[in-house]
């Protein structure tokens, strides 16, 4: 009863530890994502990424799980080794020698299994990167009658993973009857040799015998978790390096603390790039953005229109330059406070998987119920939830699949309106609506944005118009700048863009 005490225990125990690990691995992996910066993010692959998080820190913690079992084996060992030395040490000798012997073959016989090991790593990885694909890319496959192409590939990768864990844990299991039979022969050696040299008595060498016997069986299971452990190496290295900060930036947030936005946002010769190969992304910008004022940034693709937005959000840093709020470097200030007074609303949405309220009330999380229905409705959205089968509990699906591109528009405004920001960003709001969703958004905009500063990257005239300072960038520079009219009379690059744009809407009409 003791003994069976003693060892529920300590499996209890080992369960437990193995649990606190498992979630702290995984904690810590999250963690590392949240906090990295987007520099290293976006040279990353996602689906190793992925693969990290829910394959391989689960592989990292049965590594633990087979060191600690190596480690208590170890102690056994030594404590019956000890035995075997007070009962002769000659036999001790030649029985350790033979054990080293017989590990040699083994670890020959199964070298191939770190390789293996980091074989499975890679191809996991390569099959995660084509299940998030498939999820994310379903429609274009679908439209694009794509299927069969794409079972092919994730056949193939499936495939290449399945041979890979067969070819690992046949080469694991090898270690167990290796040992076995090599164990075996051991044993009838060591009586042969031990009776023909009478090195010992007769009944201290059925002792010595009956001690190996019990001591060959942890040597056994010492050896083949060591071989585990070898094909577990590389997802503990992976996990590891992935944790490991030294080869990774961060954006590190300033500690002094931001209550509101007062006069406006300077950037003084501020240049950025993304990488060397990719060269300036923008190029010595200098810029006022004044409180309570629209400013419209205008341009084609690439002109660095959006890496202005994830300069102000400080999704970056400036390669060079500086950027100051209210006269303080941004980098000074408290990113969780500085990111409390900005609202981003793109026409690139992201709804979680969650009912319409948890959506709206993640702009700010201690909002009420009055507080998400005021904002639903100043976004013009309250109409449609109501619509709905569960209305505001009506769960909206994976990136709000169930809902319509006008729906989703107005719940990220209202998500917006709900944490009522002192600063909106407007990243093409509107640019892939109908004309009556935009109607509306529209609507709801100008008044939310009323006595709010307003940047928006614009194309459409409605927003270019009304803005109280139009930006025109052109491939990392702002070219221009001014009021609409200004601009126009300048016959310059927005001046262009806008008899395009007109010219564009009237031949809608």
């Amino acid at each position: 009863m003791l003994k069976n005490a003693l060892l529920f225990s300590n499996l209890a125990l080992f369960e437990r530890l193995n649990a606190k690990i498992t979630h702290y691995l995984r904690r810590s992996i999250f963690q590392q994502l949240l906090t990295v910066s987007d520099h290293y993010l976006s040279r990353q692959d996602s689906g190793q990424l992925f693969n990290i998080l829910s394959t391989e820190s689960w592989r990292t913690s049965e590594a633990l799980q087979v060191a600690i079992r190596v480690i208590i084996g170890g102690c056994t060992v030594v404590v019956f080794v000890g035995l075997l030395l007070l009962l002769s040490w000659p036999l001790t000798l030649l029985v350790a020698t033979a054990m080293l012997v017989i590990t040699g073959l083994v670890r020959l016989i199964t070298r191939e299994v770190s390789r293996f090991g980091e074989e499975a790593v890679a191809a996991n990885g390569k099959l995660s990167m084509r299940m998030i694909e498939g999820l994310s890319g379903m429609r274009t496959i679908r439209s694009y009658g794509r299927e069969s192409y794409e079972q092919a590939r994730f056949d193939t990768l499936s495939h290449n993973v399945s041979k890979i864990y067969f070819q690992l844990n046949v080469l694991t299991l090898t270690a167990h009857p290796t040992f076995e039979v090599l164990g075996a022969v051991l044993v009838l050696a060591t009586l042969v040799i031990s009776l023909s040299q009478e090195w010992v008595s007769l009944s201290t060498l059925l002792i010595f015998v009956l001690v190996l016997y019990q001591l060959q069986p942890r040597i056994r299971v010492i050896g083949n978790d060591y071989v585990k452990l070898l094909g577990l190496v590389s997802a503990l290295e992976a996990v590891l390096a992935f944790l490991d900060p030294t080869d990774k930036t961060y954006i590190t947030t300033g500690y002094q603390p931001f209550a509101e936005f007062n006069q406006a946002v300077d950037f003084e010769n501020v240049s950025f790039c993304y990488d060397e190969e990719s060269g300036l992304a923008l190029n010595q910008i200098s810029l006022s953005i004044p409180r309570g004022k629209t400013t419209a940034l205008v341009g084609p693709s690439g002109s660095g229109k959006s890496t202005l937005i994830n300069l102000l959000f400080r999704f970056y840093d400036p390669t060079s330059g500086k950027i100051l709020v209210d006269g303080q470097p941004l980098t000074q200030l408290s990113i969780p406070d500085w990111r409390s007074h900005i609202a981003l609303v793109s026409q690139d949405i992201y709804l979680f998987n969650g009912t319409v309220f948890d959506n709206i009330a993640y702009g700010r999380l201690d909002a009420t119920e009055e507080d998400v229905i005021s904002a639903a409705k100043r976004a013009n959205a309250h109409e449609f939830i109501c619509q709905l089968p569960d209305t505001y509990r009506t769960a909206v699906g994976d990136r709000g699949i169930r809902l319509s591109g006008g729906q989703r528009q107005r719940i990220a405004l209202a998500r917006a309106i709900v944490r009522d920001p002192e600063i909106l960003i407007l990243d093409e709001a509107t640019n892939a609506l109908d004309t009556l969703s935009e109607s509306l958004i529209q609507e709801a905009l100008e008044r939310f944005s009323r006595d709010r500063t307003v940047i928006a990257i614009a194309h459409r005239l409605s927003t270019i118009e009304k803005a109280d300072q139009i930006v025109v960038m052109q491939a990392g520079q702002i070219v221009e700048q001014g009021k609409l009219h200004q601009l126009l009379d300048k016959q310059g690059l927005f001046s262009e863009l806008y008899r395009l744009q007109y010219n564009h809407a009237l031949s809608n009409r």
